[in-house]
């Protein structure tokens, strides 16, 4: 009986796991999120979003994106590594097989003998081995590591996910702005033309002598000052391509050229009617960079085990058998023979030092995952609030644009009608001015918040559908990146750029 339970020792042991086992912190969460606009479940149909705009640049760009941009692909490397590692690590659990094979020849010198007349001698050896060992996992060591490996594989992927999720926002939020650039400019390239009007009439009627030169002054002036926001409005432009270029992986030039932006206004899209209304503790669950920092509490806590399982003795066991001859021809017979098997146990004198090291990683990890929560629902109460405050402020300056229209207009009647000084009519025209490019920030960042919004909620994100195992850890992208971009086709449904 003694025999049979020591010979049981090690499948006993094998079962024996060294750490705390993983739990996911206890997160203080709100009662409620603030109300979205309407409230809707949170469904796969989410994931797509930016389709909600109806735009098909947009749609281009972002699926451009998730295939070509640069962080993705370095992400899905990352992804490729973690993964390899994990495979690695499952295979060290399993027994080891080692072939060898060798073939030696040595000449003696006949001096090494000893004595006179002796002759030196050659000989050849040649030898066929396959070693076996294994490791007998008594305290988990080797099962806390696969745990970790795995842990550090979700990590990478739903680290995946929320980049993919932060290039596509980006790539929305980068192509509202340069809209509403777009749009600046041509707004201000209207009115430089219109000041240049008011201007030759100025000239016209100070040279019959019907306005001073006050008044010609005012109107050369106010010309000036508008086509003094033409650069800026011009450089923020070429900066906002610049960096959708490099947001889809291309370079600005092979972009522009083969994608045509068409000159439509933001306020053409269709705006957002419906928003996901997300629970508190379903947030936990969608947000691809939580699951990441749980993923990595979790690799953390597995190390502990793995240190504390390094300090104990470790039982090795080992056979080999081989034939060794000198001929290469008689390796196959049984007087060539050899074998060996045996048992080793090593013990660690390490002290708790490794131990103490990875306990305050698994520390700083747990609080790395408390920031990620507070950090989330702050994103999304902030998002949902900045949500609000771009349609009331969107609504505000529309009015605004029609009561300065009509204040222009009116303004320009009285100075024709002789019931007013040309200062009013610029003062009218200036406000307007200021007036229409606010309008254009606000339907940008009416879009923006939009668009904000759902990246915080996490897109529609489905953890479910997420692949830990295998496949490409980014769905639409691209193991590797190409060898040369690939041209962008036109979108003939939009009109032709302005200038």
């Amino acid at each position: 009986m003694n025999r049979l339970i020591w010979l049981a020792m090690p499948t006993l042991l094998a079962g024996c796991v060294m750490g705390p086992r993983h739990v996911v912190p206890d997160t203080p969460l709100p009662a409620s999120l603030p109300a979205p606009v309407a409230a809707e479940t949170l469904t796969r149909d989410w994931r797509a979003w930016w389709q909600q705009f109806n735009d098909p640049v947009l749609d281009h760009l972002v699926g451009s994106a998730t295939r070509a941009n640069l962080d993705l692909l370095q992400q899905a490397a990352r992804v490729r590594a973690a993964r390899a590692q994990l495979g690695f690590e499952r295979f060290q659990q399993w027994p080891r097989l080692d072939l060898e094979g060798g073939a030696t020849r040595e000449k003696t010198p006949a001096s090494s003998f000893g004595f006179d007349g002796a002759s030196s001698t050659t000989r050849s050896t040649f030898s066929l081995t396959a070693a076996l060992s294994y490791e007998i996992d008594l305290w988990g060591r080797l099962a806390r590591i696969e745990e970790a490996a795995a842990a550090q594989l979700a990590a990478s992927v739903y680290g995946a996910e929320a980049l993919r999720l932060t290039v596509i926002a980006d790539v929305v939020n980068t192509y509202f702005e340069y809209r509403a650039q777009q749009r600046a400019v041509k707004i201000t390239q209207k009115a430089i033309v219109t000041r240049k009007r008011a201007v030759d009439l100025q000239q016209i009627r100070y040279d019959a002598g019907l306005v001073d030169r006050l008044t010609l002054l005012q109107a050369q002036s106010d010309l000036a000052a508008t086509r003094t926001q033409l650069p800026d409005q011009r450089e923020r432009r070429t900066q906002l391509e610049s960096a959708l270029a490099i947001l889809i992986g291309y370079n600005p030039q092979q972009l522009f050229e083969n994608l045509d932006f068409g000159d439509a206004r933001l306020a053409d899209l269709d705006p957002i009617e419906a928003l996901p209304q997300v629970l508190p503790s379903a947030l936990l669950e969608r947000r691809p960079d939580i699951r990441a920092a749980e993923q990595d509490l979790r690799a953390a806590n597995a190390r502990i085990g793995v240190e504390m399982a390094a300090r104990l003795p470790a039982l090795n066991l080992t056979a080999l058998i081989g034939s060794i001859s000198s001929e290469a021809s008689d390796l196959l017979i049984g007087d060539a023979e050899s074998w060996r098997a045996g048992a080793s146990v090593l013990g660690s004198l390490t002290d708790r030092s490794r131990v103490r090291g990875a306990e305050a990683e698994r520390d700083l990890a747990e609080l790395q995952y408390r920031a990620t929560v507070q950090t989330a629902f702050a994103e999304v109460r902030d998002a949902l609030a900045a949500f609000e405050a771009s349609q009331t402020r969107l609504d505000a300056v529309r009015r605004q644009v029609s009561v300065l229209q009509d204040t222009e207009a009116l303004a320009q009647v009285r100075y024709d009608g002789g019931a007013s000084i040309f200062l009013e009519v610029l003062d009218a025209r200036r406000a307007l001015l200021d007036a229409e490019l606010a309008l254009g920030t606000a339907e940008q960042r009416r879009l923006t918040a939009a668009a904000t919004l759902f990246k915080v909620l996490g897109g529609g994100w489905d953890p479910e559908a997420v692949d830990l195992e295998g496949g490409d850890a980014l769905p639409g992208a691209a193991p590797t990146a190409p060898a040369a971009p690939t041209p962008v086709p036109a979108v003939p449904s939009v009109r032709a750029s302005a200038q």
